[in-house]
């Protein structure tokens, strides 16, 4: 009796567009699909390299295109969706998959990107005979080659590809170490323990508890539970105990009795392995450190700049982040009897004076904003602006809690006013083990006329955040901070998927310079602060009532509380990320001292110092683990961008009376959500605001003018 190889998702082990949907089919994928499907895959494009590369075979964009580039998005889209159930379903079993395949993968792109045949093409086209949207994804490629050793050779070449290939292995494990850490902390509080802690935070830990048979309630280091009880809780000794555990997962010093051997999944050597590797990559192509390496694909041009640009607006934010610091010691010492606070107090005594001189609370605002409401809010914002219209739509999905949509725009040009499909995105707002913290978006494909077949691909994204779950049969209900990740992420996805751009290499995100790419996620954010974006978005669990327009004055009057602390705080992020990858970083016995050059940026920028136990850059994932190494200044940088982009809404408001003004949303999604990457990210800047940005903005908008 033969034993036949396990059955395959046709978008894994066929043409992806002989799928029904055209979509990948997330409920039949198994970990035992991964590994044959994968080798099917990476056979077809080592065959469509080997077909292009050939002697004979011409050197044109769209020729090569249906050859090598459909089947290398092939694999892309495959593995696409092996990795983000890997990020959103993580199991051992689909964990060892994923990891026994990665290897394969990685060297595939890595010998793609550094292929001599293959670079050899490229440079013989001749751009006359491309479109603009090819030229630009040309120019991208051109330097993609040299960026992946194509112009390495020998034992140089041999020993980037081991780099590249050891470093996707060291980042993976960095991830897995940070969700292993965090997921396996609980701490079974009593409720006396929970004194202050909202309703809604206690109903879900009580019954996270009952769920495993236990009495109490169950705290994790989840965000969702993390931090209601950090800035609510007045029990003391609990948020220490919080505090402790989830400043040192994932490192050295994570011991702690909830958790015995929790050092197990300590970073401290991936870290100094990845920096090591950074550097000698940097090396073998010719430049002095990782952080100029980085930097070649972005707006700014070197680090020294992106450097003056962080210390300069810490110097403008310091003032603000002192007088922030001052207010609260005073508030402590004279309220709370707390003469000397630690790392553990200030979140609570921030919110207690936030409280106390806004007569405001994050919690009072909660009930208003449920999950429904807030995206039909959010929906309504986008269809005003940008001329679509989002509907409920079905796709295979990972969860029951996940949700999928597709945006429509109503036909034009001879009388077709049928609705056209625009883009299609999956929505996962829950916190749930096995689901890696933080909110993203990512591609499930892209915008693309296909080379193969003349067919117009239209985008597909992820929408995921981790938000509390509803209880007691209510919805979800978000905080503020929560509405805006959620907008934040939209803002990535109408980029993705608003695009007009054909060529896949530059439509949507793809090809946008990775320091301008923050600027429609953080563009969309502003909105979550408009009243009358905010009244239609909001209606209490309860009564239904929509947020009283007082509590809302509140609101805004808060917006800027401790603007400055918080600016110092993403700038210390950004000033370390990048002095750490440079020629200077400090070094020690191990190579980088990571945790003196922490120290030192912190001496520099920060006010408020943690304990000497802290260790922050042990789950500092966007940079060991994602891809904002020398890159997480773009936060800052993009936010001029952005702010800059918003007043243009603000100043339409004067005379439209509204910030959602139809007008200045097209020439906004004309210029940059649609344009993607196929022209630099300062024209298309210029081209809808008529000249480059300006800092004004950005200082006016946090309360720093």
């Amino acid at each position: 009796m033969s034993v036949s190889a396990p059955t395959l998702p046709l978008h894994l082990a066929d043409n992806p567009l002989l799928d029904a949907t055209n979509l990948p089919r997330f409920d039949v994928i198994r970990p035992e699909h991964v590994a044959p499907a994968v080798e099917a895959l990476l056979t077809a494009a080592n065959e469509a390299l080997e077909t292009v590369t050939a002697t004979g075979f011409p050197a044109e964009w769209a020729r090569m295109a249906a050859v090598l580039d459909v089947a290398t998005e092939r694999l892309s889209r495959a593995w696409g969706a092996v990795s983000h159930l890997n990020a959103v379903a993580d199991t051992p079993e689909l964990r060892a998959a994923y990891n026994a395949t990665l290897p394969q993968v990685t060297e595939l792109w890595t010998r793609l990107g550094a292929d001599e045949r293959l670079y050899a093409k490229y440079k013989a086209m001749d751009p006359v005979h491309l479109t603009p949207e090819q030229v630009q994804a040309h120019k991208n490629a051109l330097r993609g080659f040299v960026l992946g050793g194509a112009e390495l050779q020998g034992e140089a070449k041999e020993r980037f590809a081991a780099i590249q290939e050891r470093q996707a292995e060291l980042s993976q494990k960095f991830s897995e170490n940070a969700l292993d850490a965090t997921d396996a902390y609980a701490y079974y509080a009593s409720p006396p323990e929970l004194d202050g802690v909202p309703d809604d935070v206690q109903s879900a830990t009580r019954a996270a508890a009952e769920a495993e048979g236990k009495a109490g309630h169950k705290l994790t280091l989840k965000l969702p539970c993390y931090l209601p009880v950090m800035q609510f809780g007045r029990n003391r000794e609990l948020r220490e105990r919080l505090y402790r555990a989830y400043t040192t997962r994932a490192s050295e010093q994570a011991a702690c009795a909830e958790v015995p051997d929790a050092t197990k999944f300590d970073n401290t050597a991936l870290i100094r392995d990845i920096l090591a590797l950074r550097q000698e990559e940097a090396e073998l192509l010719g430049y002095r450190d990782f952080a100029t390496v980085s930097l070649v694909p972005k707006m700014a041009d070197s680090p020294e700049q992106v450097i003056r640009f962080l210390r300069e607006l810490a110097s403008k934010a310091r003032p603000y982040a002192e007088q922030d610091l001052a207010d609260m010691r005073a508030f402590a010492a004279e309220h709370l009897g707390l003469s000397n606070p630690q790392a553990w107090d200030w979140p609570y005594i921030g919110e207690q004076l936030r409280q106390a001189r806004y007569a405001y609370s994050e919690q009072e605002v909660k009930p208003y904003f449920t999950a429904p409401r807030v995206l039909e809010g959010l929906f309504h914002i986008v269809e005003t602006l940008f001329e679509v219209s989002i509907r409920p739509d079905t796709a295979p999905v990972w969860h029951p809690g996940v949700q999928f949509f597709r945006i429509e725009r109503t036909g034009s040009g001879q009388g077709d006013s049928a609705p056209q499909l625009v883009g299609q995105f999956y929505l996962d707002p829950g916190a749930r083990n096995g689901k890696r913290g933080g909110a993203w978006m990512d591609d499930v494909r892209a915008r693309w006329l296909r080379p193969d077949n003349a067919q117009l691909q239209t985008p597909v994204a992820h929408l995921v955040c981790n938000f509390a779950e509803g209880v007691n049969g209510k919805p979800p209900l978000l905080t503020h901070d929560d509405v805006i990740t959620l907008f934040h992420e939209f803002g990535h996805g109408l980029h993705h998927m608003l695009t007009q751009v054909n060529e896949r290499d530059v439509s949507g995100i793809s090809g946008v310079e990775w320091d301008a790419v923050e600027l429609p996620s953080q563009f969309m954010e502003n909105f979550c602060w408009e009243w009358d974006v905010l009244k239609r978005m909001t209606a209490h669990v309860d009564t239904g009532e929509p947020l009283p327009r007082e509590l809302f004055d509140k609101m805004l009057a808060a917006k800027n509380y401790q603007s400055g602390l918080q600016t110092l705080r993403q700038i210390e992020f950004a000033l370390y990320d990048m002095l750490l990858h440079s020629h200077d970083a400090p070094k020690n016995a191990d190579g980088v001292d990571f945790m003196g050059l922490l120290q030192q940026v912190r001496d520099e920028v920060a006010v408020i110092q943690p304990p000497a136990y802290s260790r922050t850059a042990h789950t500092f994932s966007h940079i060991f683990a994602g891809g904002y190494a020398a890159g997480y200044y773009s936060y800052k940088w993009a936010e001029v961008l952005s702010a800059d982009a918003y007043a243009a809404f603000e100043e339409a408001a004067q005379t439209a009376g509204s910030t959602l003004d139809a007008a200045t949303g097209r020439r906004y999604r004309e210029a940059i959500l649609e344009t993607g990457g196929s022209r630099p990210a300062m024209e298309s800047f210029k081209a809808f605001r008529g000249r480059e940005p300006s800092i004004d903005a950005l200082l006016r908008h946090q309360g720093m003018a």
